[in-house]
């Protein structure tokens, strides 16, 4: 017996601090001016994406104490923008991140709850967790957490969270045509929730919202991170974009789910995506490899290099074989606040690698870089691109992709139109949007309503 066809969940990230974006292409816009938003976030709609997903920076990364070349500087508010993009879309859900480290359990949940009021229900939240004393510098809390104890209190953050989207009834705030708005509990809003990093208590400011609670995502790759995600997320956004990384990803948050009382279909494994299509597969191959020089210039090689070797080679020859010294063991003092010197858990041994991988293939420092630091995930024709979007979803590798454009805001345009039609003929991708609210756009349940049971 053949199994069910799978439908492809779609969404995409408007990039913020990346290395994905082509600043040098002429078509490369502002990724400051809500213009660039709205083209954006109407062309994901008028594809019929789930939703539109905002990252953010907490604090803007340094490098050699400067502000890193990659970051933007200027870039709004998330929760600001998301409200102004529900005043211009009807249906696209809108997806933030919002650090559950340095925020408090009150005001995120009465923002969210607010987005989801203000949007008919389209509003997501990406929980993360901050992990260096570098950020926690903006705040009046300080420092950072140890990995286990940024997961605890994230949790903790979110259960406090639903406690408080929980306190109203949905049938609490009622209307009457003579005195308006009434509440039918005296106990409406009112919420308690204790424990060793929340003691809160009150009434909630916010009648619950039309999805009882905003989407949850999650984007933690650790143990930790996944065991979070199958117990309390909607969704995971995730870094596994190849084809075996992604069903060995799959299977295993999926087998985490049962522990927690939970379905396969109630946690959606999205991972990000690039593309690069062309008229035909050699064209888009090609077009994929002028990309990947344009997004590694030289001097880009240079930043990511020094975040492995851990000193200043602002004199480098980009175009040379990699530096003959080894890297500099210790405390990250050239970069501070990017999120991939973290990957360097031994230094030495991945300075090994990647000599090992230049002397192997011949490549410069500049092409070691292009080669480590990732590739395009789907590159081909639309009909290629589409047959393989849909294995990756029919064979479980993904339940759908966020997809992240080179070019902004109109990189995701030609995906769109040409793209999304191909995989509306396959009958595995809506032709329009059957339901209002982000939870009805990815199949999910309206959380219940019993109040103190979050």
């Amino acid at each position: 017996m053949s199994r069910p066809t799978r439908q492809i969940h779609l969404a995409a990230h408007f990039p913020g601090v990346n290395n994905t974006t082509v600043w040098s292409d002429p078509r490369s816009g502002s990724h400051i001016d809500f213009d660039s938003f709205v083209h954006f976030a109407r062309t994901a709609e008028r594809a019929k994406f789930d939703f539109l997903f905002l990252a953010e920076g907490l604090r803007l990364r340094e490098q050699r104490g400067q502000i890193h070349d990659l970051d933007v500087v200027g870039r709004p508010d998330t929760f600001t923008v998301l409200a102004a993009l529900a005043a211009v879309t009807d249906r696209l859900g809108l997806a933030g991140t919002i650090n559950s480290t340095f925020n408090e359990p009150f005001e995120v949940a009465r923002q969210f709850a607010s987005l989801d009021w203000l949007s008919d229900g389209r509003a997501a939240w990406n929980v993360v967790t901050s992990w260096d004393a570098f950020t926690g510098e903006n705040f009046r809390r300080g420092g950072f957490l140890p990995e286990e104890q940024r997961y605890e209190r994230a949790e903790s953050f979110l259960r406090a969270a639903w406690a408080l989207f929980d306190s109203w009834q949905a049938d609490d705030l009622l209307a009457d045509k003579e005195s308006g708005v009434f509440l039918r509990s005296p106990t409406a809003g009112s919420f308690e929730h204790k424990d060793n990093h929340f003691d809160i208590r009150g009434r909630f400011t916010v009648p619950r919202s039309p999805q009882g609670r905003p989407v949850i995502f999650q984007a933690g790759d650790s143990d930790a991170g996944r065991e979070f995600a199958a117990a309390a997320a909607d969704a995971i956004f995730s870094r596994h974009s190849e084809f075996d990384a992604g069903q060995a990803f799959f299977a295993d948050v999926k087998r985490r789910l049962p522990r927690y009382g939970r379905a396969p279909e109630d946690l959606l494994v999205l991972p990000a995506a690039s593309f690069v299509l062309g008229d035909t597969d050699a064209e888009a191959h090609e077009q994929a490899a002028l990309v990947r020089r344009q997004q590694v210039s030289g001097a880009t090689a240079i930043l990511m290099l020094e975040q492995l070797w851990n000193r200043d080679l602002s004199d480098h020859d980009p175009d040379g074989p990699l530096p003959a010294d080894d890297p500099l063991p210790g405390e990250h003092t050239i970069a501070k606040g990017r999120a991939s010197v973290r990957m360097f858990s031994d230094r030495l041994a991945t300075a090994r690698q990647w000599r090992e991988l230049a002397e192997r293939r011949g490549l410069s420092t500049r092409e070691v870089i292009m080669e480590v630091t990732g590739r395009h995930t789907f590159v081909g024709s639309p009909a290629t691109v589409a047959a393989t979007i849909n294995r990756f979803v029919q064979e479980e590798a993904a339940d759908g992709f966020i997809l992240v454009p080179h070019i902004t805001p109109a990189g995701l345009d030609t995906f769109a139109d040409t793209v999304v039609p191909l995989l509306q003929e396959r009958g595995v991708f809506r032709a329009d949007y059957e339901g209002t609210t982000l939870r009805d756009h990815l199949g999910l349940v309206r959380p219940a309503t019993d109040r103190g049971r979050p």
